[in-house]
């Protein structure tokens, strides 16, 4: 017994190892749940399950932030529910272009979900490496801090510039890479990620992959690139490992249910970029504030009614600006 207490109580990462099994213990039970109980059966999912099960989600990820404020105190808490509600806010732009994915390698909707789902897997164990580099990083050079705050800045104000743009998946360097170096095929066989059939050069039956896989690999792809703007602005928020990588998965834990809701309003959230761009120029610049101030740095409750302010002032704008729009789709 003696023994199993002093193992959950040996420090990794700066906290006690009970807290990250809790965590993973946490994070298990729900994707066993939706994928084994709420999802045994592949299905389209609509706009009122994805509202559920998204809400299911953002119960579970507020809890754990009580869980947090309690445990870590008031500052820990407050530093959890902004970096979630950073992550959540850019996870929309992730939304957007997985639909884009989807749209252009004509993915089915029911087993779009297979997809996601997977694709979380991936997500969670490259956001684990990710941040695990940067916190030895931001550990060992506390100054790498000014860069990912010059960096979030930089973001911030290309994001302000090039709000309209959108990705052009069919010229995506990448994806053209993917399709000439491996085998992929246009066919569907359900819900498989490869299937065998006859190769025109061998003549022989080979293993191809299907578009999902190309989906699936398109998105974690995608997501890294997403993470590169995400990791940084968390570790402007806290540096704390355990914050950073708890915030960041429960905000992408919901991120497959958002899409079936998202994927038919988002147009109605157009000026949401620009909130969220200026959440990113603010966060960066909260290292720089702080050394002009004398002070060691912004207090965490400011930093949280600052990114909810402008979050929730891009939301109500884009509602409002956009409600003209939907009166005419219907």
């Amino acid at each position: 017994m003696d023994s199993i207490l002093q193992l959950l109580t040996t420090e990794w990462m700066g906290k006690d190892a009970w807290l990250w099994l809790l965590f993973v213990g946490v994070v298990v039970v729900l994707l066993a749940f939706d994928l084994g109980v709420l999802h045994k059966d592949q299905h389209i999912i609509g706009v009122k399950e994805s509202l559920l099960l998204s809400g299911f989600y953002l119960t579970f990820a507020c809890l754990f932030g009580v869980f947090v404020w309690l445990d870590l105190g008031a500052e820990a808490g407050a530093h959890y529910y902004t970096a979630m509600l950073v992550e959540k806010t850019l996870a929309m732009d992730n939304i957007f272009v997985i639909s884009l994915i989807f749209t252009f390698l004509h993915i089915p909707p029911k087993y779009q979900h297979r997809v996601l789902f997977w694709g979380i897997l991936g997500v969670i164990v490259l956001r684990a490496i990710m941040i695990g580099v940067g916190a030895t990083i931001v550990q060992e050079f506390e100054w790498v801090l000014y860069i990912f705050a010059a960096f979030l800045i930089f973001t911030g104000v290309k994001m302000l510039v090039m709000a309209d743009k959108e990705p052009d998946i069919a010229n995506n360097k990448f994806l053209k890479f993917l399709k000439k170096n491996f085998r992929f095929t246009d066919e569907m066989d359900g819900q498989k990620f490869f299937i065998k059939k006859l190769d025109s050069k061998t003549g022989k039956m080979v293993k191809f992959a299907t578009p999902l896989l190309l989906a699936l690999v398109m998105i974690e792809v995608a997501d890294v690139v997403f993470a590169v703007d995400s990791i940084p602005a968390v570790f402007n928020i806290t540096t704390d490992p355990y914050i950073v990588y708890t915030s960041n998965i429960f905000a992408i834990l919901g991120l497959r249910a958002m899409y079936f809701a998202l994927g038919a309003i988002i147009h109605r959230f157009s000026y949401l970029k620009y909130s969220l761009a200026l959440v990113l120029v603010f966060i960066g610049s909260k290292v720089f504030a702080a050394d002009l101030l004398g002070i060691e740095k912004i207090p965490a409750f400011v930093s949280l009614g600052v990114t909810v302010g402008l979050l929730a002032g891009g939301i109500l704008y884009s509602l409002y600006k956009t409600k003209n729009a939907e009166k005419v789709a219907h």
